[in-house]
C-alpha cells in the first residue's frame, strides 16, 4: 500500500526484555491443544483480574505518549456508565426485525460506522464467565485511514484511542437507550471480559482474517469494535461470507510485512479449532514497543479505502466460475 512509509517501521530489536519471562501466551491461548475450551486473558485487561503478562501491560501504559495516556484515562472515565438503572415500563414490540431496524437506526445515528446482532455464545466469553444476557448487539467504529497511515507512531496512537472514545460514546449511548425501553443493557468496550470479534463474526459483520483481525467489507480491519449485551428481543443476522478466506489462503502481505514474522501462511489449532493464529510471544512485545503496531491491519489490501465491497465481488464471483467448472468436469466424467 503506497501511502504506508514501511521504511519507518521501527526495528524488531527492542529495547527492553523480561527479567523473569512468563509463561508462553501461545501456551496460554491453547495453541496445539486439539480440546475444545475457553479463552483465558493474557494481555490488555480492565484491572479486574490479574493477567498472566501484567508487567509488559504495566510498561505498555507507562510508555504511551502523554496525550494517548489521557484518552485512555477519558476513556475509562466513560466506562462508568456502561451500566445504569433500567427503566420500570418495559416496552414490547411484536416485531423483533423491526426493534433490530429501530436499534440499528439509533446506533448509526449515535455515530455507529456499522452494527450487527446475535445470541450470545459461550465461545465469546473467557474462562470462568457465566452468560447473563440472551442477545448481544455489535457496534464498529472506523478509524480515519490518513491518520492510521502513520502506524507505530504517535499519530497513529492518537486516532486509535480517539475512535476508542468514540465507540465508548455510542455503545454506551446506545446501552441506555435500551435501558429506557425497560431492558437491562450493558456496554462491553474493551476486550476485558468479553471476546468481540467472534460475536462480530456471529451477527454478520465480518470474517476472520489472517492477520487474527476482523475483516469487514467497508472498512477492512481499521476499526474498533464495541459490544452490548441485553435481553431485548431482537431478529438475529447470520454470519457471511466475504471471500475473505480465498484471499488470505494466497495473499502473503502481513506475513511479509510482520517485522517478527508472528503471522503464519497456515491455519493452527487453537483450543479445538483450526484458525488463523498470530504467535503471541512475538507479537505481543512488539506492539508494546511501538505502542499498538497495527502493521498487518493497515497493509491489508482489505483495508484499502473502498476496495473491501468490490473485492469480495470478485472473490465471491472467481469461486462461482471454480464451482462451475468442477461441476462441469464431473459431469463430463460421469
Amino acid at each position: 500500500m503506497g501511502r504506508l512509509n514501511k521504511s519507518s517501521f521501527p526495528s524488531p530489536e527492542l529495547s527492553f526484555q523480561y527479567r523473569e519471562r512468563p509463561r508462553s501466551g501461545n501456551e496460554i491461548n491453547g495453541l496445539g491443544e486439539a480440546v475444545v475450551r475457553r479463552a483465558v486473558p493474557i494481555f490488555h485487561g480492565s484491572g479486574a483480574r490479574k493477567l498472566e503478562w501484567q508487567h509488559l501491560e504495566t510498561f505498555f501504559a507507562l510508555i504511551n505518549p502523554w496525550r494517548v495516556y489521557w484518552l485512555n484515562i477519558v476513556n475509562r472515565w466513560m466506562l462508568r456508565n456502561a451500566d445504569g438503572p433500567i427503566a420500570e415500563r418495559q416496552e414490547i414490540n411484536a416485531d423483533p426485525r423491526a426493534m433490530s431496524t429501530e436499534i440499528k437506526q439509533t446506533g448509526c445515528s449515535l455515530g455507529a460506522g456499522k452494527i450487527g446482532i446475535t445470541k450470545l455464545s459461550e465461545h465469546a466469553l473467557y474462562e470462568g464467565k457465566t452468560p447473563d444476557y440472551k442477545n448481544a448487539i455489535v457496534i464498529l467504529y472506523p478509524m480515519d485511514p490518513d491518520e492510521m497511515a502513520h502506524i507505530t507512531q504517535p499519530r497513529a496512537g492518537l486516532e486509535t484511542m480517539r475512535a476508542y472514545n468514540e465507540i465508548s460514546r455510542v455503545t454506551i449511548a446506545l446501552a441506555a437507550h435500551i435501558r429506557d425501553k425497560g431492558w437491562r443493557a450493558r456496554a462491553y468496550c474493551e476486550a476485558a471480559d468479553l471476546l468481540h470479534i467472534p460475536l462480530a463474526i456471529d451477527a454478520g459483520l465480518g470474517q476472520l482474517g489472517k492477520h487474527g483481525s476482523l475483516i469487514c467489507a467497508e472498512f477492512g480491519s481499521s476499526m474498533r469494535i464495541a459490544t452490548i449485551l441485553t435481553d431485548l428481543p431482537m431478529e438475529e443476522d447470520q454470519p457471511l461470507d466475504l471471500g475473505v478466506e480465498d484471499l488470505c489462503a494466497g495473499c502473503r502481505r502481513c506475513t511479509i510485512d510482520c517485522p517478527v514474522d508472528a503471522i503464519s501462511d497456515e491455519k493452527q489449532l487453537v483450543r479445538g479449532i483450526e484458525k488463523w493464529y498470530v504467535d503471541f510471544d512475538r507479537c505481543a512485545p512488539y506492539f508494546t514497543a511501538t505502542v499498538g503496531c497495527g502493521i498487518c491491519i493497515e497493509v491489508c489490501p482489505w483495508t484499502i479505502p473502498g476496495r473491501g465491497p468490490s473485492l469480495s465481488a470478485q472473490l465471491l464471483k472467481k469461486r462461482d466460475k471454480k464451482d462451475l467448472r468442477n461441476m462441469e468436469t464431473v459431469r463430463s466424467a460421469d
